[in-house]
């Protein structure tokens, strides 16, 4: 039988337990919501890609130093959510850079290179071909390059910031499931901080706009 102390024992243990597990789930919210904070985090690196803008001719992240960068992994034919998030990020790179650079900001030739580039990065190569992205990022920002490339390539760029995506369905109008996470990037190619979905435009820029000054 059961005693009165084995039962307050086991109420204990049982409270310990849920108590750790209750404090880890808040703690990766919390990190998941702000982002890395401090440390260099294992996240990003190069990749070579075709840039859509420029008829597909190889493009490396190489390209994007001297500037900071804020990159989307998604893909054409998304119904709803990447559209949302690409006009979001298109709001959100004007407001930034007229405040760091409010001369050139929004009529700089496009080979000048702007405090923060949007940049999109296909998930399904075998439909976004150069065209049809060449065709997609110009109705978000004028400045927003698009990138595709081979299946393995785009895999490897996706593959560098852990993105997730999947396709659902078989036919030729499958979805692509897919992670919502907007990265930025430093003016050296390093990966700084990423923002969630939960994130609206303005307040993305405020944030973009303290991580530039903070780290110059």
């Amino acid at each position: 039988p059961v005693g009165w102390k084995s039962l307050a024992m086991m109420a204990v243990t049982g409270g310990g337990v849920l108590y750790f597990f209750e404090r880890e789930r808040s703690r990766r919210l919390d990190s998941v919501k702000a982002g890395p904070s401090a440390g260099k985090a294992s996240l990003g690196g190069p990749f070579e890609l075709r840039l859509a803008n420029e008829n597909g001719r190889r493009w490396d992240t190489s390209e994007l130093r001297g500037g900071y960068a804020l990159l989307y992994f998604g893909f054409t034919m998304c119904p709803d959510i990447c559209p949302d998030e690409l006009e979001k990020i298109a709001e959100c790179v004007d407001v930034v850079n007229a405040k760091m650079a409010p001369a050139k900001a929004q009529d700089a030739p496009h080979g000048d290179k702007l405090p923060l580039t949007p940049v999109f990065v296909s998930i399904d190569p075998e439909r976004d071909t150069v065209a049809r992205v060449a065709e997609y990022v110009k109705e978000f920002h004028p400045r927003l390059l698009g990138l595709t490339g081979t299946v393995e390539a785009c895999k490897r760029a996706a593959k560098q910031y852990r993105v997730y995506y999947h396709k659902t369905g078989d036919d030729a109008d499958y979805l692509v499931d897919h992670s919502i996470i907007m990265y930025l990037v430093d003016k050296n190619g390093d990966f700084v901080t990423f923002y969630g979905k939960n994130y609206e435009a303005k307040e993305m820029a405020e944030a973009i706009v303290e991580q530039m000054k903070r780290l110059g």
